[in-house]
């Protein structure tokens, strides 16, 4: 399975660092007289070239709180794969009524020319939408998750630059600046920049924030739970939190169990056909 930048599995933030860049203006750099830090680009790489397993299944629960604390449960069902370089995913939601059966599901090319393809298939109406690239940056089900981070963001579509290091929950990180090279990036993904931290111990992103680029909101993720599972490191209880200034708009908690990794399973079933059959 590919490794993503920043991902539906990816999210919050914490601590006065995070603060000050929440208050501070963003700085508009551009990104066409920018280079890599050889540092930062050398720790995502490694990033991204780690093993996450040929395919994964898991039960999934995404709880959607608002700005009145009033809270949405939606249980999901997650298989995943790859298929040479490509990797797809398959989501069914199991409860509550109002969504069960809905479907979502992602052809994540490795070919940073060609757009991802994303279904949904809603079960009232007895249809499937295909997701434009124009939509991709809006809300995933209501959460704090976009149709764009649940797929692949390519390590050539950002400038690195190694911030400092730091600590989160009592682990040493890299934190890494990442600047879209391009509008298309930005358009594509919907953020202008983005601030990660990396674990050193095993190079997973477990905070990050990012600007989004249509609002004067942000988007912060924490790693609450990380675990691993058949040797592979996987977050199991992430938060990402949209703010504007110091006030939370909204909220979403999304945990996995049940996580199981390198199950036979067959290509056919990441089909538009078995997106409406559900499960």
């Amino acid at each position: 399975m590919r490794r993503s930048y920043t991902s539906l599995f990816l999210a919050p933030i914490i601590g006065a660092v995070l603060l000050l860049l929440g208050v501070l203006p963003v700085l508009r750099v551009s990104a066409a007289n920018m280079s890599d830090d050889p540092a930062a680009r050398r720790i995502m790489e490694k990033v991204d070239a780690r093993d996450d397993g040929q395919s994964m299944t898991a039960d999934m629960r995404m709880v959607l709180i608002d700005k009145n604390n009033e809270k949405r449960d939606r249980i999901m069902r997650l298989f995943s794969m790859d298929k040479g370089p490509d990797t797809y995913v398959l989501i069914f939601f199991t409860a509550p009524p109002s969504v069960k059966d809905t479907g979502f599901l992602t052809y994540d090319y490795d070919d940073p020319d060609k757009d991802d393809d994303q279904w949904l298939y809603l079960p009232a109406l007895k249809k499937t939408k295909r997701i434009a690239a124009s939509d991709k940056t809006d809300s995933f089900m209501g959460s704090d998750f976009s149709y764009a981070d649940m797929t692949k963001s390519e390590l050539d579509n950002y400038h690195y630059k190694l911030l400092k290091e730091g600590r989160v929950y009592g682990h040493k990180v890299w934190i890494i600046e990442a600047i879209p090279r391009n509008q298309r990036v930005i358009d594509t993904y919907g953020y202008t920049k983005s601030v990660v931290f990396v674990r050193q111990d095993n190079y997973v992103i477990v905070r990050a924030v990012s600007w989004l680029a249509k609002s004067n909101e942000l988007k912060y993720m924490d790693v609450k739970k990380l675990e691993k599972i058949d040797n592979i490191w996987i977050p199991t209880e992430v938060h990402m939190i949209t703010k504007r200034g110091k006030a939370t708009i909204h909220k979403t908690i999304l945990t996995r169990t049940n996580v199981k990794f390198n199950l036979p399973m067959d290509a056919d079933m990441f089909t538009v056909r078995r997106l409406e059959k559900g499960l």
